[in-house]
């Protein structure tokens, strides 16, 4: 006789995993109705088992990610389970592992997944300086200059030297403030040490942007509880383009410290 295999959702004991969800939802998940996905069970198997959940983490942040699921919200959501065990926070290699699987699922959009930070979700210095040439070469065919028509946004919200897990926090809620702020896709990089830059066009949206930035930074601090590390206010400035595109990589390599 032909018997039917159990529900996927009911394959491991749902105790730990219902705790997890209700904490999730009250704290930081904004749409209760789909946060469950079989990747889901993997963790918390691996976690009742003792096993290094890395793997499971990673196919866990995919899924977060091709959902549309932000970088922070997806960190602090594995933050409740292990809350729900009684631990203070889920271990680094847990958390980078959720970050790895999550930028993997937004690399094809960018076409340069390599160039994707991971604790952030936003691009790296890398990605930036392509986007520079293009800038550049764009002004070039329209005879005009890449510093007359576009600048840097620079944001510095270093306070203080912080864990690697504090660390890979307070990026997702930086990450996430700018996107928030400029839209996907905005040509713009973390540059390490609590440095971002956003490469804007010089017209009347730049005051407003930055000012659009500066609240949504504190905003999301407030969500993953970081305040405490993230300077206030937000140290924000913008930084005129130099003549060439190789000055522009230059500078990007100075400021990056």
């Amino acid at each position: 006789m032909t018997t039917t295999g159990p529900d996927s959702s009911q394959a491991v004991p749902p105790a730990l995993r219902e705790r997890w969800r209700s904490q999730s939802a009250e704290s930081v998940w904004l749409r209760p109705a789909d946060w469950y996905h079989p990747a889901v069970d993997a963790v918390v198997e691996a976690v009742l088992a003792g096993r290094d959940p890395s793997a499971a983490a990673e196919r866990l942040g995919e899924v977060r990610g091709g959902a549309g699921v932000g970088i922070s919200e997806a960190i602090e959501d594995l933050a409740c389970l292990y809350r729900s065990t009684g631990a203070v926070e889920p271990p680094l290699a847990v958390v980078r592992a959720l970050c790895e699987g999550w930028s993997s699922a937004q690399g094809g959009a960018l076409l340069m997944g390599s160039c994707l930070d991971p604790e952030s979700g936003l691009p790296t210095r890398d990605y930036l300086v392509t986007r520079l040439g293009e800038t550049y070469g764009t002004a070039e065919r329209d005879d005009t200059f890449a510093q007359l028509t576009h600048c840097l946004v620079l944001v510095d919200v270093a306070a203080a030297e912080v864990s690697p897990w504090t660390r890979m926090a307070r990026s997702a809620a930086v990450g996430a403030a700018l996107r928030n702020a400029y839209g996907p896709g905005h040509p713009m990089a973390t540059l390490g040490g609590g440095l971002f830059a956003v490469l804007v066009e010089r017209d009347p949206e730049l005051g407003p942007g930055i000012a659009v930035a500066r609240l949504e930074i504190t905003h999301q601090a407030e969500q993953l509880e970081v305040t405490d590390l993230v300077r206030q206010p937000p140290r924000i400035w913008t930084e005129q383009l130099p003549r060439t595109h190789e000055r522009a990589v230059q500078l990007l390599a100075e400021i990056s410290r």
